[in-house]
């Protein structure tokens, strides 16, 4: 069952994520290293047709281990997986890092709905057994992308690069 939020509920559910997602972190002795994304299915290759967005927050250790995340988004059906994917904008790449899932049937999503930490021990793919700092090297090329796979859209229904 689908729960009809009305306007006013979407207004107040993307004030909320906008505000837990693009939030500035700073540290005791200085500001934390962050990149987000902001997904839509515009930038999916081929674009998607879809009313969905979302936004990724990655936060760096000062030691550069862990890679801290929070991924959200608003009117998503059916997710089923979110990747971080090696690739510049208008090209698709092979997934690196799993964000969420993969779960067999979707769930619904609006708001924040996974955050985690990345370490090199979960680099898969192309990055796999390689240190943190090869994908943060990547991000920093502008060579990275997030995007929520959905039953509708098996290859991505929204995706954003990582700046």
């Amino acid at each position: 069952m689908r729960r009809n939020l009305g306007k006013w509920g979407y207004v107040l559910t993307l004030a909320a994520l906008l505000l837990a997602v693009t939030a500035t972190s700073v540290a005791a002795e200085g500001v934390v290293v962050h990149y987000r994304a902001r997904l839509s299915g515009a930038n999916e290759v081929p674009a998607v047709d879809t009313d969905a967005w979302g936004m990724a927050q990655f936060k760096l250790s000062k030691d550069g281990t862990i890679l801290y995340y929070k991924l959200g988004a608003i009117g998503l059906e059916d997710a089923t997986v979110s990747h971080i994917h090696l690739g510049a904008p208008g090209v698709n790449g092979a997934p690196v890092v799993f964000l969420f899932g993969p779960v067999a049937g979707g769930t619904d999503v609006n708001g924040v709905f996974v955050r985690g930490e990345i370490t090199a021990d979960d680099l898969v793919g192309a990055l796999a057994g390689m240190p943190l700092s090869a994908l943060v090297d990547q991000i920093e090329a502008g060579n990275a992308y997030v995007n929520i796979h959905t039953l509708a859209n098996p290859g991505g229904e929204i995706r954003g690069q990582i700046q």
